[in-house]
């Protein structure tokens, strides 16, 4: 008999799916900072999956699940912890949204995008933030602009 053993399983788990939308970051580059943000905020067990979508399909549920019009940038659903505890999630990207916001805060496509799956990350884990002026000084916004520049090589800190 084999005193072989399986390997343990990831206790944090994450998938990125990219298909048929261009995204110019590794997806094993994203999942390891979904880890890494997962790591910092403490959680020992997580099953989350990152979707990069098109406009089109973000804008299909941005109006199904948040009743608003267009495309936007990051929905997350936190869908709450499994019978062990740990956090379950899904996060729907759109690089499209991604590539224009990064031109208007003037800051890397691939920062941005780094920026939203923590901010993604953040939401699955049950943080929130005010959605009117105020957002951006909230304690989620803080900690989201902390933990990208921690885990992610910035130039210039996003407003």
């Amino acid at each position: 008999m084999s005193t072989d053993r399986l390997p343990r399983p990831e206790p944090r788990a994450v998938a990125v799916s990219c298909d048929g939308v261009r995204v110019p970051v590794a997806a094993e580059r994203l999942a390891t900072l979904a880890r890494q943000v997962l790591q910092a905020l403490r959680v020992p067990r997580a099953m989350l999956s990152i979707t990069f979508v098109t406009a089109r399909a973000s804008a299909r549920l941005n109006a199904t699940h948040l009743g608003h019009t267009g495309p936007t940038d990051v929905i997350t659903f936190a869908l709450g912890a499994d019978p062990a505890g740990a956090v379950i999630g899904d996060i729907y990207i759109c690089p499209d949204v991604a590539r224009a916001q990064a031109r208007e805060h003037g800051v890397g496509v691939r920062e941005e995008i780094a920026r939203l799956v923590v901010h993604g990350t953040l939401h699955a884990c049950g943080w929130e933030h005010p959605e009117d002026e105020t957002r951006t000084t909230s304690p989620m916004w803080r900690r989201q602009e902390q933990l990208v520049r921690r885990f992610w090589t910035t130039s210039t800190p996003r407003a």
